[in-house]
């Protein structure tokens, strides 16, 4: 008993010292983050980013002996117009995309025009009346429920005979296995459809790990269940993709993490090469498939894209750790905290109310290289049930690797950030939307 009280009472000396260390670093203008660092030792930021470093060598690694094993050469980058019949570069880059993904087969083309549409793709070439496809994650992104069907559209999935289901996570976050081994007992299901990103619901994000899990529970139960991954803000973030733990079909867009911020459009489809093709008949024509489809000189963009995106995703990351460390010391909630283990590129702030979200996207549009004059404002964005604003002034239009922030105009007032083509430009743009807000009193 005598030693317990011992141990309690050098545990309060040294707390109270810290507190006295702390307070003494503040007054000279430090930051608390900045006094935990001097306490503890060593900078945290810096050993968060060595990680990440160290992912983005791996994976470049991988790119970089995809292009050299498929011989990537210079002829490659001329593309085709037209039909686009025998386009040698367009089948190097779908081979290089399927070797760098751990997929049988890719089809990556600048007619899927994004993630929604690349997604909308895989499920019609795969999917038939009278067939159910189930998320087991929750509700997907907004922009898919006009595709699905739930909300009304003309051509969606309902409209087809398609039938829908979900599978909520659980009341604290986690995945509901328990609900997802129901759900599949209906052997009316073909697809499960599985969102690694967040979209407009403030969950974390999906590990790679965690995926793995889902896919297996799945394919232990119903081996014959087409397993599908919106992969979209989660490419070249951890080592592996979905489609090395399992996962049937992996779907993304170029104009985020691959695109390299090079790509002006396009998306990618990867995974076993039988629901790949299938994909690919809905894209162009049935019996058509993968032979068809000009790339109009996209194939260097496509191709050098690529070979950039693990720094390009590595600077994204540095960005929305620096976001939400510096809005975690004026008090807002982060998700996930800038500490924390990371599976995509979106930091999600919680801003509190309207005005706080309208004036960090400002910020953000202020800090921009294109449009940095103009001021967004909440619209009613088609695929949305509510006016959403968003601040993004891009080389590519909608690129969401670049620096970028939306939001829907809804509570929790979360503002979701990502991008940041170099580490230096998320800062600027994070610095300078915490001054538009502090200009407007704000914080």
């Amino acid at each position: 008993m005598m030693r317990v009280q011992k141990y309690k009472t050098v545990l309060l000396f040294i707390v109270d010292k810290l507190i006295h260390v702390c307070l003494f670093f503040l007054e000279f203008g430090h930051t608390l983050i900045e006094c935990e660092q001097i306490i503890f030792g060593g900078n945290m930021l810096e050993e968060i980013f060595k990680k990440i470093d160290e992912v983005s060598l791996k994976v470049g690694r991988k790119i970089l002996k995809a292009m050299q094993k498929y011989k990537l050469e210079y002829s490659h980058f001329g593309g085709s117009s037209g039909y686009g019949y025998d386009d040698s570069g367009r089948e190097v880059i779908e081979k290089i995309y399927a070797q760098v993904f751990g997929a049988e087969d890719a089809l990556v083309r600048p007619q899927l025009m994004s993630g929604t549409h690349a997604l909308t793709v895989s499920f019609f070439g795969n999917l038939r009346p009278g067939d159910t496809l189930v998320s087991v994650v929750g509700k997907p992104y907004d922009t898919l429920l006009s595709v699905i069907g739930v909300r009304p559209a003309i051509g969606s999935l309902a409209e087809y005979g398609i039938n829908y289901e979900q599978v909520d996570l659980l009341p604290n976050g986690m995945i509901n296995f328990d609900g997802i081994l129901k759900a599949i007992t209906n052997n009316k299901v073909k697809m499960v459809t599985i969102q690694r990103s967040k979209g407009y619901s403030t969950r974390q994000t999906l590990s790679i790990s965690e995926i793995g899990k889902i896919i297996k529970t799945i394919k232990a139960h119903r081996n014959d269940i087409i397993c599908l991954v919106d992969n979209c803000y989660g490419e070249f973030v951890e080592e592996q993709e979905p489609s090395e733990v399992g996962a049937d079909l992996v779907v993304g867009s170029l104009i985020k993490n691959p695109g390299g911020g090079l790509c002006e459009c396009g998306g990618y489809i990867v995974g076993k090469a039988e629901y790949v093709n299938a994909a690919a008949m809905r894209l162009t024509a049935p019996g058509l498939g993968k032979e068809v489809g000009a790339t109009l000189g996209t194939n260097k963009n496509v191709l050098q894209g690529l070979f950039l995106a693990p720094e390009v995703v590595a600077n994204a990351l540095k960005g929305a750790i620096y976001a939400a460390y510096r809005f975690e010391e004026l008090g807002f909630k982060t998700i996930p905290r800038w500490n924390e283990s990371r599976s995509d590129i979106v930091q999600a702030i919680e801003m509190k109310n309207a005005e706080n979200v309208i004036a960090f996207c400002e910020g953000i549009q202020k800090a921009a290289p294109v449009d940095s004059f103009v001021k967004p404002i909440p619209w009613d964005m088609p695929g949305y049930d509510v006016p959403v604003i968003m601040a993004a002034g891009a080389f590519v239009q909608g690129a969401s690797i670049e620096l970028s922030a939306d939001a829907p105009m809804k509570p929790p007032y979360t503002v979701f950030f990502q991008g940041g083509l170099t580490h230096y430009h998320a800062r600027i743009g994070i610095d300078t939307a915490i001054e538009v807000m502090k200009g407007k009193n704000l914080i």
